[in-house]
């Protein structure tokens, strides 16, 4: 059975690694101590615990949106209407385009923590191959 280390429970549910440890400390997540000492989380416990999670838990979203990136606003540009608005998540590069009005009601600024949310009907596919096939 796949365990988890409470920073990766953390990345799964999207809160921090301390709201994981609040959570197995008051019951609500059950977590057992590995050969070194670290709190563990079991991955099929884990599941049981998303699928039953109430509607106001952290670890719930009421979006249909799944893909989230969470990282570091890098650069805001804006202009008379627009704002273009990139967020550094690990190795991936977000970038938005938005009104000016969201980016300034949203805060944005570089250095500000964000999470991109993605949700789209198409994909692009590159390679980095040889394009005659």
């Amino acid at each position: 059975m796949p365990t988890y280390q409470i920073s990766e429970a953390a990345a799964i549910l999207g809160v921090s690694a301390d709201t994981v440890r609040r959570m197995a400390d008051s019951g609500r997540l059950a977590a057992a101590r590995d050969a070194s000492g670290h709190r563990t989380l079991d991955g099929a416990e884990l599941a049981r615990y998303l699928r039953a999670a109430p509607e106001d838990d952290p670890a719930r979203t009421s979006s249909s949106a799944r893909n989230r990136f969470r990282g570091l606003v890098t650069s805001v540009e804006r202009d008379g209407v627009m704002a273009c608005v990139e967020i550094q998540a690990g190795p991936h590069r977000v970038v938005s385009l938005m009104s000016r009005e969201a980016a300034d009601e949203l805060g944005l600024r570089v250095g500000a923590l964000a999470t991109a949310v993605v949700k789209s009907t198409s994909v692009v596919v590159e390679t980095a191959g040889d394009r005659h096939a």
